[in-house]
Order: C-alpha cells, then sequence, then structure tokens
C-alpha cells in the first residue's frame, strides 16, 4: 500500500500562524522572543502582520517553536516564500531508497508485526505478520486508505477481539490527544470524535497468564485461533527527514510479551510462506 500526501496550502496570513503555534507551544511573545533572540516589539509586529518576516527569520522561528516540515513550508507559502521542504509521494522515484529502507526494518521485524503509518495513521505499509492478526474484520475497514486507528477501535474491527480493550483503547486515544495537542491537525480532531463515538463492546474475560508490564508499557493483547496473543509496541521516526512525507511517517513496531506469543508468531508468520510463493507463481504466469 502506498502512502499518499498532498502539500496544504496557507490561507491565513504568517502572522496568525506564528502566533496559534507559539500559544500551542504554551509560549508568550516574551519566551519566544527570549529564544529567538530577538525584542518582543519585533515579534509582536511579525504577529499583527505590521512587519513581513524574511525568509530566515520564518524559519528561525519555526526552529525555535519545533514547528514540523509540512507546516514550516506552510509558514513560508503565507510569508510569501517557496517551501523548504520537498515533498513526494512514497512511489516517486527519488523515493526508492526510502521505501527499500521502510521494507527492510518491516521484513527485518518478522515474525512479529510491524507496519508504517503516516500522520493520520493510515497504513502505508505492513509486513506478512500483520496479515494473519487482522483476518475476519470487516472488509470495509480494510479499503485503502487502511486507518489503524479506526481498525483497532471500530466494532467491526479488532475492538471485540481486544483482550483488555479498555487500557489499549484509552492508551491509544491518549496517544491521539497528545499527537493534537502538538499539532492541531484538524483532520485527526474528526478522528478522535469518530473513533470516541463507537459503542465498546464487553471486554473478554481478563487473561490471567499474561505478564503485566503495566510499569513499562501498556500491552495489547489479542484473541486469535491459535490463543490469546500478547504484545508491547514501540515506534520508530526518521532522525533527520528532508522530505514532509518521510518526516510524517511512524514505524509501528509489536514485540512479544511472552514466550507462547513469539512461538505463536513464528508458527503464523510460516503459513503465509507457502501462500505467498503461490501468489507469485500466479503472477508470472
Amino acid at each position: 500500500m502506498i502512502l499518499i500526501t498532498t502539500t496544504e496550502p496557507a490561507s491565513r496570513p504568517v502572522g496568525d500562524l506564528l502566533r496559534e503555534w507559539r500559544q500551542r507551544r504554551r509560549m508568550s511573545q516574551l519566551d519566544l522572543a527570549c529564544e529567538a533572540d530577538i525584542s518582543t516589539r519585533h515579534l509582536s509586529f511579525l504577529e499583527t502582520g505590521r512587519s513581513t518576516p524574511s525568509r530566515e527569520m520564518v524559519l528561525h522561528l519555526a526552529e525555535r517553536l519545533d514547528v514540523p516540515p509540512r507546516a514550516r513550508n506552510a509558514l513560508l507559502n503565507a510569508a510569501g516564500y517557496a517551501a523548504a521542504f520537498p515533498e513526494r509521494r512514497l512511489d516517486d522515484p527519488a523515493m526508492t531508497a526510502a521505501r527499500q529502507a521502510i521494507d527492510l526494518v518491516l521484513a527485518g521485524h518478522e515474525p512479529h508485526p510491524a507496519l508504517a503509518v503516516d500522520r493520520h495513521w493510515c497504513m502505508a505499509a505492513a509486513n506478512r505478520a500483520v496479515a494473519p492478526l487482522i483476518a475476519g474484520v470487516d472488509p470495509a475497514l480494510l479499503r485503502p486508505p487502511v486507518n489503524v486507528l479506526r481498525l483497532s477501535l471500530h466494532p467491526g474491527g479488532l475492538a471485540p477481539r481486544t483482550v483488555n480493550l479498555g487500557e489499549w483503547r484509552a492508551h491509544l486515544l491518549e496517544r491521539l490527544r497528545q499527537q493534537i495537542e502538538v499539532s492541531g491537525d484538524p483532520v485527526l480532531v474528526e478522528l478522535i470524535a469518530e473513533l470516541c463515538g463507537y459503542d465498546t463492546p464487553a471486554e473478554p474475560a481478563p487473561h490471567a497468564a499474561s505478564q503485566n508490564f503495566a510499569a513499562v508499557a501498556v500491552p495489547f493483547r489479542l484473541a486469535t485461533d491459535v490463543g490469546v496473543l500478547s504484545f508491547f509496541s514501540t515506534t520508530t521516526v526518521l532522525g533527520t527527514p528532508i522530505d514532509v512525507t518521510l518526516s510524517e511517517l511512524a514505524l509501528e513496531c509489536f514485540l512479544p510479551a511472552d514466550p507462547a506469543t513469539a512461538a505463536a508468531m513464528r508458527r503464523l508468520t510460516s503459513r503465509t510462506e507457502p501462500e505467498e510463493a503461490a501468489r507469485r507463481g500466479r503472477s508470472r504466469r
């Protein structure tokens, strides 16, 4: 599956956007002025539109406000300057090396599940271990773009099979709230409203054999045909992205929380190998 993003045009004055980012970071004008080594008077003039910032000043303030690349481009566009960060689709030839790197990380994580998601939690890629876990969900949830949070919490998705649904749901919603707090993304605001509106199915009985990782990480416990599988997850982002799309990509990698889950995932993943070989053989005919 290929991630597709588009650059959002800026339609508001650059001063309004700068003020919004400053307030989102809970900084006063004095705080930001000190951080940026400019006068509060100059910053006030920039925010009210009485002065127009140079390209260098826009980037300087964006750096101090820790503004993400997409929003930095919007700030530059609003001030009348060209974008600083390119934005290309993952299927762009220039992104071949990046796609290969992502595929290597996901494949290297097998036999455990791992997937790449974009800024709106839409799945961009996944390894072979994901497919057995999502088998049987509502096919409508698997139509591209597949939203991972919707797939996880929708009553037709993984929610009815999530043993610790209350705990896992609270964890995912809190991550989403933190992302909204940082980005102010209206698409995520709509998404969390949708997720909070789902009828939450009754949780299955707790899996007594599961190890408690509450002090370290929130576990994900899923009932499957081979028993209850227990995972904890890690999130990886690219350290020095030079493209908007790559800067917004996150790799969600799940690790087995007990030996039984590790053994089960080895068996489940090995089952898919003959099927994939058969599919490849049919496609070559």
